[in-house]
């Protein structure tokens, strides 16, 4: 016996964009218009032709329109890593810029592995990604001409470099750690560490490295007392890295980490170790995510502009797909924020 099917069984056949004119008493080209240039419609009309894309669950055919344009209206990011908010905030005003132009984001993960980064760059253009966010320079010059002979704009973000060509948005990672270091110098500070993630592939912990060093040789400090132990970004290691330092001879009186998640772990150590953050040690992070104020004592870090990097990123790589004048490559203002967790050099 063939089963009848339920009474309120929807239709298996997607509506089409001549479903929704019927149904709404226009014509096709109407309808067209109404979704991709609703200001050319009237608002009775836009009105009643919304009212009938939601009740037949109409959809448009993307994959029609790209091919007919060359575009799909995607963009993809590819971040290093998403086990933390290191680049939440900023990827959030990157996709809400995306979304006020109509277009959609594709997310993809490195985990700070330069030949999976350069796996998903040609997954994504081969997937029709119409441009793409990429976060530091250090990848082979052979993808950045990859993405020259597929025609898709990139943009780059989270480091800012005058010697650069590609196009970039971002801040000096270098000047904003020595700054942050000078400040720990100027409170008596001389027995170093530095935490930072491994150096080799990633321009950003490696530009910071050598804004502590800047920062000690500008007050004659011998470069070669800085202790640096690099470890993956979490706070496991983070607390990890700070029992390692304590250990070290001279113990370090600082301990600067290379983002704000290193540092959440360190505070949690030195608080199991039973040291009193800053009495007993200092530390500080990079990046003023949420986390810094929310730790015990709240953590003196470096403020990044993530909201206007991601925004500022999206402006550009919209303009560039649309064949327009990006401008040049935009240096942001990463400024220190003291706080708690850091003080004098406990006295000997």
């Amino acid at each position: 016996m063939t089963k009848a099917p339920f009474p309120d069984e929807p239709s298996r056949t997607s509506p089409t964009l001549e479903d929704v004119a019927q149904r709404a008493g226009v014509s096709t080209a109407t309808v067209s218009r109404c979704l991709n240039n609703p200001k050319m419609v009237s608002e009775k009309t836009r009105e009643r032709v919304l009212s009938a894309v939601k009740t037949l669950g109409y959809t448009p055919n993307f994959g029609a329109q790209a091919l007919a344009a060359k575009r799909t209206r995607t963009f993809g990011a590819i971040i290093p890593t998403m086990e933390n908010a290191i680049f939440a905030r900023g990827l959030q005003a990157f996709q809400e810029e995306l979304q006020r132009h109509g277009i959609t984001l594709l997310v993809a993960s490195s985990s700070y592995n330069p030949e999976l980064e350069e796996e998903q760059i040609r997954s994504l253009v081969a997937r029709g990604a119409d441009a793409l966010l990429l976060i530091g320079f250090d990848r082979t010059p052979q993808v950045y001409e990859f993405l020259k002979k597929q025609r898709i704009p990139c943009v780059v973000a989270w480091v800012y470099d005058s010697n650069q060509t590609h196009l970039s948005i971002g801040f000096d990672n270098r000047s904003a750690m020595r700054a942050l270091t000078e400040q720990v110098l100027d409170l008596g500070h001389r027995a170093i560490a530095f935490v930072t993630a491994e150096r080799d592939g990633n321009d950003r912990a490696r530009l910071r490295c050598e804004g502590v060093e800047q920062a000690m040789l500008s007050r004659n400090l011998d470069v070669g007392n800085l202790h640096v132990i690099e470890t993956p970004y979490s706070i496991d290691n983070g607390a990890r890295a700070l029992e390692a330092a304590m250990e070290l001879d001279p113990r370090p009186t600082a301990i600067l980490c290379g983002n704000d998640v290193l540092a959440a772990g360190a505070l949690r150590q030195a608080r199991k170790m039973g040291l009193e953050v800053p009495r007993d040690v200092s530390i500080t992070g990079f990046d003023d995510i949420e986390i810094a104020e929310i730790v015990t004592p709240t953590l003196t870090t470096v403020h990044v502009p993530h909201r206007n990097m991601g925004k500022g990123a999206a402006r550009m790589l919209v303009a560039l797909r649309k064949g327009e004048d990006a401008g040049s490559s935009v240096q942001l203002e990463a400024t220190t924020k003291i706080r708690e967790s850091l003080g004098p050099a406990p006295q000997a």
